[in-house]
């Protein structure tokens, strides 16, 4: 019999990574550095990046994301979660400039069209139904609005929350049997899909893909943290120089795609990269 999913409450009190600042900051630095190059805003000072905007952190929970994007000049600042630990730290924290809302994916508690940044950063493989997240997201986000998304991938080899190899490969009862025999945890919660999979999930955005154009400009977008030190330094070197199919070719196995979506059509208006933003889709 499968075991129905719940909702995961309290998930920062479990998950120690929610709570490690240091790293929690330089996923901000990578989301607002894509954000401000599509935007056309790659040039702009730190603190004036998202100047005028109304933002939204979805699964914010202890807020660490959600304050940076605060300090990148956000008019207005919001941090949506159900982790009520993590937001009653993050209120704490920093309640003066982001708004602290306790509220389910599924229903933003927002007036449609009423967002103009919004970030999803590896939180639908933790959701129960991310298709309808997604679709609320769609909802409050402004016509000319973007959605930055942060997105694991069903074929990465190894699993980024328990680090076992193939784990997220697996049928829902060999996974749970897997994270059990190797003492990491009773069940394994997380669903993700593949490229194709999320793709289907966001049909009704037009997407664009940053993953190679983060891994081939790390210092630009502050995405050392995807492949640190020497292998990192290689990593930069090669994927500045790849022809498009060899990219092409490895795209299925990637482990993470850094995507920008949005409700009507667009590109990006940055400055020219080593390896460009490539559409992915469109309604």
């Amino acid at each position: 019999m499968s075991r129905e999913r719940a909702a995961q409450l309290e998930y920062s009190e479990f998950q120690g990574a929610m709570l490690d600042e240091a790293k929690r900051r330089r996923k901000a630095a990578k989301i607002l550095a894509v954000l401000a190059h599509y935007l056309g805003r790659d040039a702009a000072e730190p603190g004036q990046m998202l100047s005028g905007l109304t933002v939204a952190d979805i699964g914010c929970s202890a807020g660490f994301i959600a304050d940076e994007l605060a300090g990148a000049g956000a008019g207005r600042t919001f941090g949506v979660d159900i982790d009520v630990p993590g937001l009653k730290k993050a209120a704490e924290r920093f309640g003066e400039r982001v708004e602290f809302v306790c509220a389910n994916g599924e229903a933003l508690p927002f007036p449609d069209g009423s967002i103009d940044v919004l970030v999803f950063n590896h939180i639908y493989e933790h959701v129960v139904d991310p298709d309808a997240v997604i679709k609320d997201m769609h909802r409050v986000l402004s016509d000319d609005g973007v959605l930055y998304l942060g997105l694991g991938n069903r074929l990465g080899v190894m699993e980024p929350h328990y680090k076992l190899p193939f784990l997220s490969y697996l049928p829902p009862a060999a996974a749970d049997r897997y994270v059990r025999a190797f003492g990491r945890a009773d069940h394994y919660y997380e669903r993700f899909r593949t490229r194709g999979g999320l793709r289907r999930m966001l049909a009704d955005f037009h997407v664009w893909d940053y993953t190679f154009p983060v891994l081939a400009s790390p210092d630009r977008f502050a995405g050392g943290e995807l492949f640190p030190g020497a292998v990192g330094r290689a990593a930069k070197g090669v994927l500045e120089r790849a022809p498009r199919p060899a990219l092409t070719a490895l795209r299925p196995v990637v482990p993470t795609y850094l995507w920008i979506a949005t409700k009507t059509p667009g590109r990006p208006l940055g400055a020219a990269l080593p390896q460009p933003p490539e559409a992915v889709s469109a309604p």
